[in-house]
């Protein structure tokens, strides 16, 4: 403790944490309405301040502080949001629900301490090397980040990189490969400038067409059948009035009728749009929803919980048409396969705290990792709820069915955030998904966003936040794989941890080497 203090620790910390606050603004939505590409910009600045730091660390210990420092604020800039649903909603006192937030971002960041510090002994003084061990290292702290317990890769670097070159990257490597570049890219840069301008300039201009040369818009795909009709309803249901039994009628009868009165050949609800189990929903309630869509053209997908006491309880959607009479229940079943800590899964000796959370329906059960998609038309839907669409690597797997999904389809409930930007950012990680799948995605949302995003990661039809109604709008489904469907949905993200450990040990082997 005494060395710690001797060498001004919090000064290390302190300086990682200005460079994380830049790379926090990086994913304020924002800096993007200013600019498209701007956050990019301002992430290279934010990871060059914290090379510079580095370079002037003496011992690895001091590459931990930079590096906690950087991690913890640029976390708690895109995440901070956390803070609501804990404190507004989850009844856990202010001080409390800061300290629970501040902490789970200081325990994410430790991924990107130890990789701050290995550069700092591994470092060989060669401006090349040294930016390929930088890139590999913060490939591993991202990708740990991502799969170690239960995984939370919010904010991870590559979602800052949409509207920028560098996004042609996505169906190749995905979001963690399109990082991987960049992150290298610019320490390249950042190392090469204090080896003369000229080798900067070339590096400059060598990623701009390496950036620009990767574009690969609709290189792999094609359309699949014909254009889909579709109503996407967004309730904007107050997260303190969904479990209110004085409101459930009026939510119930404003979901029915929307449901009924929708032109599009698909309609969707959101997230728990229905939030009681079909046996405890008035008479007649949902025979009525089954028999409208079994009847004609027309299906639905709707958010409800599923299961019993004895069966286990699921976060699910339920899929309604005509070909859905013959199955178990009259419907197509998708169950929530990644859920959330302590909001739909409670972590062994955690029961206290959701208890002191006072979340309802805390403990789910999880369905399977390859689902099948829903049929419509001649569209197959991949449904997912919530931040399921946040593992890239997971949503891949159903790529490597029989059937692969045409349509990627989201459901959501960002109301336990409020206002935050957490609503932009989750649209920002659907946008990222089509681009690395190459295929359009609709997202029905209770508070927002509900959108339309075509193959390329462009929104094409969008409702305002924060106000029901429903978006009418078409859809065009998309068939064949991009190379990121196909090597993740085997291997997950196992590939890039292989590389980024070939990486280090080639580069550990020269470390001896002269700067250049």
């Amino acid at each position: 403790m005494i060395a710690l203090l001797q060498d001004r620790a919090w000064r290390w910390w302190l300086g990682g944490a200005g460079a994380g606050l830049l790379q926090a603004l990086a994913f304020q939505p924002g800096v993007a309405d200013l600019m498209p590409g701007l956050p990019a910009v301002v992430q290279a600045l934010a990871l060059a301040a914290s090379l510079v730091l580095l370079q002037a660390a003496s011992r690895p210990g001091q590459g931990v502080w930079v590096g906690w420092g950087f991690g913890t604020v640029w976390l708690l800039g895109g995440t901070g949001w956390l803070y609501v649903s804990l404190h507004r909603f989850g009844g856990l006192p202010a001080w409390l629900s800061g300290l629970s937030v501040a902490l789970l971002c200081l325990a994410l960041a430790v991924y990107l301490a130890v990789a701050s510090a290995l550069w700092v002994r591994w470092r060989s003084g060669h401006w090349l090397r040294d930016a390929g061990l930088f890139g590999a290292l913060w490939l591993l702290a991202e990708v740990a980040r991502a799969l170690i317990f239960t995984g939370f890769p919010w904010a991870a670097s590559g979602y800052a990189l949409i509207d920028s070159p560098f996004d042609g990257f996505a169906p190749w490597l995905g979001v963690y490969g399109m990082g991987w570049v960049f992150v290298t890219l610019v320490a390249a840069l950042t190392l090469a400038v204090r080896r003369g301008p000229s080798r900067a300039w070339a590096l400059a201009l060598g990623g701009l067409v390496l950036g620009v040369g990767t574009q690969s818009d609709g290189l792999w795909v094609q359309p699949a059948g014909r254009p889909l009709s579709v109503s996407l309803l967004q309730s904007n249901v107050p997260q303190d009035e969904k479990f209110d039994v004085d409101r459930q009628i009026a939510v119930l009868v404003w979901h029915a009728e929307q449901l009924m009165s929708a032109r599009g050949a698909l309609v969707m609800a959101p997230e728990t749009a229905i939030p009681l189990l079909p046996a405890d929903l008035p008479e007649g309630y949902w025979d009525g929803l089954k028999a409208a869509f079994q009847q004609g053209d027309r299906a639905a997908l709707i958010g409800v919980p599923l299961g019993s006491l004895e069966a286990g309880y699921t976060n699910s959607v339920a899929g309604i048409s005509a070909a859905t009479r013959a199955l178990d229940g009259g419907i197509y079943r998708y169950n929530k396969h990644h859920l959330v800590p302590f909001g739909e899964f409670i972590p062994w000796g955690f029961h206290w705290f959701v208890r002191m959370m006072n979340m309802p329906l805390g403990d789910f059960a999880r369905g399977p990792v390859a689902a099948p998609s829903f049929a419509v038309r001649d569209q197959h839907v991949a449904p997912n709820i919530c931040y399921e669409d946040l593992f890239g690597e997971e949503l891949a797997v159903r790529f490597t069915t029989t059937v692969p999904p045409t349509i990627l389809a989201n459901v959501s409930n960002l109301a336990w955030f409020g206002e935050s930007v957490a609503i932009r950012q989750h649209l920002q990680i659907a946008r990222l998904r089509s681009l690395e799948f190459q295929r359009p995605t609709l997202r029905s949302t209770n508070t927002g966003a509900t959108v339309v995003i075509d193959h390329r990661g462009r929104v094409t039809a969008a409702l305002p936040f924060n106000q029901a109604g429903v978006l009418e709008a078409q859809v065009q489904g998309m068939q064949g794989l991009t190379p990121f469907a196909r090597w993740a949905g085997g291997w997950g993200l196992w590939p890039l941890v292989v590389l980024a450990i070939g990486l280090v040990a080639v580069l550990r082997r020269r470390a001896g080497a002269g700067a250049v």
